[in-house]
């Protein structure tokens, strides 16, 4: 990296991939690595999927971009998918994940002016992610990832994750709060799932305001959790609904997506993109969605990863240094009494591919397509891999 032209913004481990096949890598070396992190949550479908492959190559053949200016069918296409599975009545377009939580907060501010507050104002909440954008980083609760960027955006008030009587006591005290953002699972924040009672609370809040509940699925969405959205789960919808990662498959494209009272704030000069859903990038959309659907890879997501769960918990049960095994789908975390991010170079160097979030949480993120047998590989390499390294650092 010394002589690299590439700005320094990440630390990079000692790798370098050049091919992939399902849930599978190999680097220049000709070694295999399982591959339990999928880009952090992004290939669902795994590597060089053929359906991505095929949507790829036949659409770059006939049409990459033309402009939003234009009729997009593709685009419409994909859009009545998307909105076919995810229960949302109007979709927006964009490149990733913060650029689609950027459109999420706009909507809030739109809402918001449309009622007659001068300033809105959303509500964010302790440890939570949204993107490295100035907006989505204000929003963000890590002060680690803001400092050297101030001043920082105002509009937004902080609450304590999975505590509704701090919300509610916030949003009835302050008046300019319009919208409420919100991760159904905390990934970076330590792959903290929100109660039930948290989330039912705060749509009806929402409710009962005249407030925009705004979930934030990029990491949860498209099949993750064992349903194609999180918020699924539930006997409601939320106003606005926001994914990337794993709607392209590693292809770049996010997604804002609206319901009901929020479904047709924007209008016409209100928001854009130049490469929002290029016909490129709706083909992608369309063959992942449709592989998602009729593989039930999100059926197959939440059955196979309480199995791991629970097998990890077996595995633990009388491990001292262990505090928690915890998930949802195949979004799963495994929490330890002490930093551990040294385990990511262990796990590396026995072929195994894993990330540590939050400090001292092991955080999980494999493909939808894992098979029986890769699991129980991931299952024994890495509860070997950390009982060693706890009995090392007793």
């Amino acid at each position: 990296m010394a002589n690299s032209a590439l700005m320094h913004t990440y630390g990079r481990l000692p790798v370098a991939f050049v091919e992939g096949k399902g849930a599978w890598l190999t680097d220049t070396d000709g070694k295999t690595y399982l591959d339990a992190l999928a880009g952090i949550a992004v290939c669902g479908l795994g590597h060089a999927h053929p359906a991505v492959t095929q949507a790829i190559s036949e659409q770059a053949s006939r049409l990459i971009h033309t402009s939003n200016i234009y009729q997009v069918p593709l685009q419409e296409a994909a859009a009545r998918k998307l909105s076919q599975l995810s229960g949302m009545d109007s979709i927006f377009f964009c490149n990733s994940g913060a650029e689609a939580n950027e459109g999420a907060i706009k909507l809030a501010r739109l809402h918001g002016h449309n009622k007659g507050i001068d300033i809105p104002h959303v509500l964010v909440m302790d440890n939570a992610f949204h993107g490295r954008t100035l907006a989505t980083l204000t929003a963000t609760g890590n002060r680690k990832v803001q400092i050297g960027f101030e001043p920082l955006v105002s509009g937004f008030v902080r609450s304590a994750y999975n505590d509704l009587a701090a919300a509610t006591h916030l949003v009835e005290h302050n008046k300019s709060i319009t919208a409420i953002l919100v991760e159904p699972v905390q990934g970076e924040g330590g792959l903290t799932p929100a109660t039930d009672e948290f989330m039912n609370g705060l749509r009806q809040l929402c409710d009962k305001h005249d407030l925009l509940l705004m979930l934030d699925e990029v990491q949860t969405g498209n099949g993750r959790t064992g349903y194609f959205y999180a918020y699924q789960r539930y006997d409601w919808k939320p106003d606005v609904l926001t994914t990337a990662k794993g709607l392209g498959n590693g292809f770049p494209i996010g997604a804002v997506m609206a319901h009901g009272k929020a479904a047709n704030l924007f209008q016409p000069g209100h928001h854009g993109s130049t490469y929002g859903g290029t016909p490129l990038g709706s083909a992608v959309v369309l063959a992942v969605l449709e592989t998602l659907e009729k593989e039930q890879l999100a059926k197959r997501a939440g059955e196979l990863g309480a199995r791991i769960v629970q097998e990890f918990t077996a595995n633990f049960a009388n491990i001292n240094g262990v505090k928690a095994v915890r998930g949802r789908g195949l979004m799963m975390g495994i929490e330890l009494d002490q930093p551990c991010g040294e385990l990511v170079q262990l796990a590396l160097e026995q072929g195994l591919l894993i990330n540590v979030t939050a400090g001292q949480v092991v955080r999980l993120l494999p493909p939808l397509t894992l098979t029986d047998e890769e699991a129980d590989l991931l299952i024994s390499k890495l509860s070997q891999l950390i009982k060693n390294w706890l009995a090392s650092r007793s």
